[in-house]
């Protein structure tokens, strides 16, 4: 099985946990933090939907520099566009792994801040930290959501909150 493969074959699989997770939060709880150094669940849920299209961007450019393209979070206010953003951005992901080739996962793809690289890695690497960026804010979102008394679906297998635990 080739990388390619093997990612699509995680992405969704990560995909279908992701969608339970995101379909909970709350709508009156966007702005809520657990502490003031912490994102509002806005920022985090929005960052975990937006997280599939990251792939697109590494096999297609070569870099990501913020000095001269900001960051600028899309504008996320409910569930219902929450999961929607994230399956737009879940399609660009998918359609990306599609149409690349093998080859191109060994490119160098660059994060930086104008002079400032944060990193330098073969696009497969930073595929994978992508991967598991979803997983690891999907977690925080778990946390979030357990600190508002929200029943949390179960990930690799039954949660606390699931009958019969």
């Amino acid at each position: 099985m080739s990388q390619i493969n093997r990612f699509q074959k995680e992405l969704e699989r990560e995909s279908a946990i992701t969608r339970k997770m995101l379909s909970i939060v709350p709508n009156d709880k966007y702005n809520w933090q657990p502490h003031p150094k912490s994102m509002t669940i806005r920022s985090l849920a929005t960052h975990i939907a937006e997280l599939p299209s990251w792939i697109d961007m590494v096999l297609n450019t070569t870099e990501l520099d913020f000095a001269v393209a900001p960051y600028t979070p899309a504008d996320v206010n409910d569930t219902k566009s929450l999961v929607d953003y994230f399956e737009k951005n879940l399609e660009t992901g998918r359609k990306a792994l599609t149409a690349n080739k093998e080859e191109r996962l060994q490119d160098i793809w660059t994060l930086r801040n104008g002079e400032q690289i944060y990193s330098a890695e073969p696009k497969e690497e930073v595929i994978r930290m992508t991967l598991n960026q979803i997983t690891h804010h999907r977690a925080q979102l778990g946390v979030f959501l357990r600190l508002l008394d929200v029943p949390i679906p179960g990930s690799y297998g039954p949660s606390a909150d699931d009958p019969g635990f």
